[in-house]
């Protein structure tokens, strides 16, 4: 006589692991750097097809375009596409040789004056960008474009010409700073955590740590986001947590936050993940295939913060 029991259609699934959600989010949603990215990451994946799917990207003048950075649209080489690729590479480990000198040398031909990177090159011209991207014929330097450069070309022992004085405006920039938002801060931590003077850092770091809490740049309490302002020109609700400035342990950054804080920010992002398996993108959203084409990369970042704070995935 056969056993009876509940139908197995009745039964309640077994709860899936964030990272089971967001691996059928990738793999639905996600441009094939993205999915190439999350395998590297979070299965095992070998390094050779990120490159390969990068490479798609990459104009014959050393520099990164067709949309790279969501946000701007188009082929040609812009710096935030540049810095884009540059992230990749240093995540795969593949930030060295022929290829980096070539990005470079890009790097060096669209700088301005003071040998630092401007936010958009005017070459953008007649190609959709977002609104809060301006397009000027003069653009000038930017934090928020160099630091992240400057420091990602530090950390993996590259030395060019180009980052002499990108490394002093750096520098200039920073020790300067009386007001910022969270965007150049978080440019600004990116540079200080692989700066070659890492005694001018710490004590650089520690300045704006003052800074980011004398004003409110960081939503410490989750529950009460209403006690922290948006900066200016920000979308409703952009606000920047904890983590957005220290991404793991090991940044300059985490010295800024109780541990209570930071873990309480890493709960607000756990929280964060959608039905859907994703993660939502904060910024400002101005056309719809600029955020199917961001949240996955969005979601690929939450799990590595996720992770490297010890917070269990899956």
């Amino acid at each position: 006589m056969a056993e009876t029991g509940a139908s197995p259609l009745l039964s309640t699934p077994p709860a899936r692991s964030p990272l089971s959600r967001a691996e059928h989010f990738v793999w639905l949603t996600a441009r094939v750097l993205e999915q190439r990215l999350f395998a590297y990451h979070f299965l095992r994946g070998d390094a050779d097809p990120v490159e390969t799917a990068l490479d798609a990207y990459r104009n014959p003048d050393g520099g990164y375009g067709h949309a790279l950075e969501p946000d701007l649209r188009g082929p040609v080489s812009q710096p935030l596409h540049t810095a884009h690729a540059l992230r990749v590479l240093d995540r795969i480990g593949r930030c060295a040789g022929q290829r980096v000198e070539r990005v470079c040398r890009y790097l060096t031909s669209v700088s301005t004056a003071e040998g630092a990177l401007p936010a958009i090159h005017p070459s953008q011209r007649g190609y959709p960008a977002a609104p809060f991207l301006p397009i000027v014929d003069d653009p000038p330097s930017d934090l928020l474009a160099t630091g992240p450069v400057v420091g990602l070309l530090h950390r993996n022992e590259v030395w060019h010409a180009w980052l002499f004085r990108a490394t002093d405006f750096c520098w200039q920039r920073i020790e300067s700073l009386e007001k910022s938002h969270p965007y150049e801060i978080e440019a600004a931590v990116a540079f200080l955590d692989s700066a070659p003077d890492q005694a001018r850092a710490h004590a650089a770091a520690d300045r704006l740590g003052r800074l980011v809490r004398e004003h409110r740049l960081a939503a410490l309490d989750p529950d009460d986001l209403g006690a922290y302002p948006v900066a200016p020109g920000y979308a409703p609700g952009e606000h920047h947590f904890p983590y957005d400035f220290a991404p793991g342990p090991d940044s300059l950054a985490r010295a800024w936050f109780t541990d209570d804080e930071m873990a309480r920010s890493l709960d607000h992002l756990a929280s964060e993940q959608r039905e859907d398996g994703g993660w939502p993108v904060r910024w400002r959203q101005w056309a719809p295939g600029t955020v199917l084409e961001a949240r996955p990369m969005v979601t690929i970042e939450a799990l590595r913060t996720l992770r490297a704070y010890g917070r269990a995935i899956g």
